[in-house]
Order: C-alpha cells, then sequence, then structure tokens
C-alpha cells in the first residue's frame, strides 16, 4: 500500500520462494474448517473486517500465518490459531485458499443469501462518502509531495499483485483495507514502508482507498491524473549555489560529479545531504577530505547546500539494467533475509525525503559499490539502526554488482 513511477514493479515476473513445505490443497481444506467461521468456507471473509483468503498468494498467507505464530505481526485471534500449526499445516491452508475463486461466486450460490444480508448488517455509516476514483488515482501515482509512494508498485494493476509475497488487494473487503492502512499509520502492524506511507494518509485517503479495492472494475475506465510537482527554488537554494562552489572540484558544479567515485548531489534529498554534513562534521560518518571541508560549516550553511543540490536536475547514471539487480531492489531475498530496497528507496530509486532515505537513482556504479561494501565491511555504520550494515553483509560480490548496475540505471 513508495510507484506510476513505480510501474516498473510489473517487470518482475518470478521471485524465488521462502517457504520450502509444499501445500496440498485437499489436506488445506480440511485444515481450513477451523478459520470458516472468519474466512468464510469459500474464503470470503464473513464479514467486512475479516480479510477474504480466496485466490490470495500462498507465499502471502505462509508468511503471516508464521508472522502470527512467532508475533512479528500482533493479532489475539490469530495468535493462538496459528500457534498449533506446523510449516506443512500452514502451506496446506494456503494451497487450498489460494486454490479457490477470488470472486467467492460459486459458494456463495451455494450458501444462499445469508452470507450478504450478513455482510449488510456489519456496514457501519461513515462521515466521509468514499471516493473510489480518488482512491484509484492514489494507488496507481501515490503522492510524492506528501512522500506517499504508488501501491502499483508491489500490488500490482487493479490489485492483482505479481509478486507473490505482496498480497493481492482486489475484491478485499473496504473495512478490512481501511483497518489495516489504519494499523499501519498507528505503527500498531509494523512494516516500514507501509508505516511511512499509511502515516501520510489522511482518513480521507485511507476511505476512498478500501472503496476503489472492493470494487477495482466500477472505476477501471477513470483516467487517473498526475499532480506535476517541481523543484521549488527558495530562498535557501539560492544562498546555497554561492556556498557550494567549493563543492565543485568534486560534485560538479551542479552537484553532478565528473568523477565516478563522487556522489552526485543533483537531485538528492535536502534532508539527506544535510544529514550527511552535519554527521561528517560530528564524526559520525568518517571521511577525511569532508571532515575538513565542513568543519567551519554552520547548521544554516548546511541546510542551504541540502536546498540547493536538491534543486538540480540529475543527468543519467551509468550502470546498465540487470535481471538479478531489479529482483533484489524489488523482491529482496527473504531466504537469506535480504531486505528489498523499494521499501526505503522507492520504486523509481529516489528514496523518502521525510524518511530521511536517499535517492540512488542515476548515481554512478562506483559510487553505489563503495557504499555498499562500507556498509558490508561496517566501515561506514552511520545508518539508522544498522538498517544498511544488516542487509549488506548478506550481500555476494555478484549481488553488489547486479544491484549497483540496476540502480544506477534507474532514472
Amino acid at each position: 500500500m513508495n510507484k506510476m513511477i513505480f510501474a516498473l514493479i510489473l517487470a518482475v515476473t518470478s521471485i524465488n520462494s521462502a517457504f520450502a513445505a509444499t501445500g496440498n490443497v485437499e489436506a488445506g481444506k480440511t485444515k481450513a474448517a477451523m478459520c470458516a467461521a472468519c474466512h468464510g468456507a469459500n474464503g470470503i471473509g464473513a464479514s467486512e473486517a475479516f480479510p477474504n483468503l480466496a485466490g490470495q498468494h500462498a507465499d502471502y498467507i505462509v508468511k503471516q500465518l508464521k508472522a502470527f505464530k512467532d508475533g512479528t505481526r500482533t493479532d489475539p485471534v490469530m495468535a493462538p490459531m496459528a500457534a498449533g500449526l506446523s510449516d506443512q499445516d500452514m502451506a496446506d491452508v494456503a494451497a487450498y485458499f489460494t486454490s479457490l475463486n477470488r470472486s467467492g461466486a460459486a459458494a456463495i450460490a451455494d450458501s444462499g443469501s445469508e452470507s450478504a444480508s450478513q455482510t449488510a448488517a456489519v456496514q457501519a455509516p461513515v462521515a466521509h462518502i468514499a471516493n473510489a476514483s480518488a482512491g484509484k488515482s492514489l494507488y496507481e501515482l501515490g503522492d510524492p509531495s506528501r512522500n506517499i509512494g504508488a501501491c502499483i508498485g508491489c500490488h500490482g494493476k487493479e490489485g492483482n499483485s505479481e509478486v507473490l509475497i505482496y498480497p493481492n488487494l482486489a475484491k478485499q473487503h473496504s473495512q478490512y483495507i481501511e483497518k489495516q492502512l489504519h494499523d499501519f499509520k498507528a505503527t500498531t502492524r509494523i512494516n516500514f514502508a507501509m508505516n511511512q506511507f499509511a502515516g501520510a494518509m489522511t482518513d480521507e485517503d485511507i476511505a476512498d482507498m478500501g472503496a476503489y479495492l472492493a470494487d477495482t472494475q466500477a472505476v477501471a475506465n477513470v483516467k487517473v491524473k498526475r499532480v506535476a510537482t517541481v523543484a521549488v527554488i527558495t530562498e535557501a537554494a539560492i544562498a546555497g549555489k554561492a556556498k557550494a562552489v567549493m563543492c565543485a572540484s568534486c560534485h560538479g558544479a551542479d552537484g553532478n560529479s565528473l568523477v565516478p567515485i563522487y556522489p552526485k548531489l543533483a537531485g538528492q534529498n535536502a534532508e539527506y545531504i544535510t544529514k550527511q554534513l552535519q554527521e561528517f562534521k560530528s564524526g559520525a560518518r568518517k571521511d577525511p577530505v569532508m571532515a575538513g571541508m565542513v568543519a567551519a560549516l554552520s547548521e544554516q550553511d548546511m541546510t542551504e547546500l541540502g536546498a540547493y543540490f536538491a534543486s538540480q536536475k540529475p543527468t543519467a547514471g551509468n550502470g546498465s539494467t540487470s535481471m538479478l539487480g531489479q529482483q533484489l531492489y524489488f523482491g529482496g531475498d527473504a531466504s537469506r533475509k535480504i531486505t528489498a530496497c523499494i521499501a526505503c528507496h522507492g520504486a523509481s530509486g529516489k528514496g523518502m525525503a521525510k524518511a530521511g532515505f536517499p535517492a540512488v537513482a542515476n548515481q554512478s556504479v562506483e559510487y553505489l559499490t563503495a557504499q555498499l561494501t562500507k556498509f558490508k565491511t561496517t566501515v561506514r555504520d552511520n545508518d539508522r539502526n544498522s538498517m544498511m550494515r544488516n542487509i549488506a553483509k548478506r550481500l555476494k560480490k555478484n549481488d553488489i554488482e547486479a544491484l549497483t548496475q540496476f540502480m544506477s540505471s534507474m532514472k
């Protein structure tokens, strides 16, 4: 729920499953009987408070059951339900639900009108009249001005995810979608990317998203419009231009370095640039050249330099596309506990300014390689909560080569 800009994820056609057990549909049907009270015998939630599981990706279902069991996803009802399940049980249940028709049409016909009346009975009036068209625009385009990434990058066109560890959202109950977004927003459900996106959403945005995903076909012919965003040339940016003269020899007059080992600063998030300057000065990020350059800078100087470079347009990187790099960037590798880069750096590689994550698109292969290697060897250690070090230490040499080629090629 980072894009779109984000449609690149749709190019990912396969991903290695992290779940070794192979599910049996018939065995799963028997085991899923305990799920029927909430999720329906046909995998269609008995009320809008419960998610539809019919046709959901098996890998996603298993992933969530494991999370309920180990406590990484908390729910007082699901925790005891998952506690006694073995890996094989989870695989079987997932295989059964993924085999069902996502519309639930056949099973609903058998059960008569009672299910429909029950669903209608739990619907509560809302103050905001949800706008499915607005939800579609937010889903497909996001809102860069608020750091809300487009959902289509991970969850696919019209909510049909092509990446097995990301859930299908199409035809989910609107109330369930809204509850999950509110939980992500309140951080009672933890997923860093989703916490960031949902945290920037208003209650109206969330209601609109629920309305859209409940019936994507209802607005299939509605054309979404992108809100054009341009870099604002502020007084701080103007002041920063004069001060950036001392940076030109390494980073270029406009922030586009001609020496690939030095980072491009053009188009980089202002907050990130300011943070790095502060940490070069404090010693939290160590570099003998930069330490001397920033020693005399004031906080205002750093803010103005960040504003100036952020307002400049970056030139293209020197990398070439890589299938392995693309898969790692968008899907990570769950079997090696490698988190997908998209979660922090966005589907277009532009980063998340307010969250402090840098743009990686258009950077040189040489600079990106140097930084991943430094994180891997802990030579660089100014990452938040060791996030980059924990990921980089699991990357092999060919992983880094592929990732840096792909990130540099992003536009």
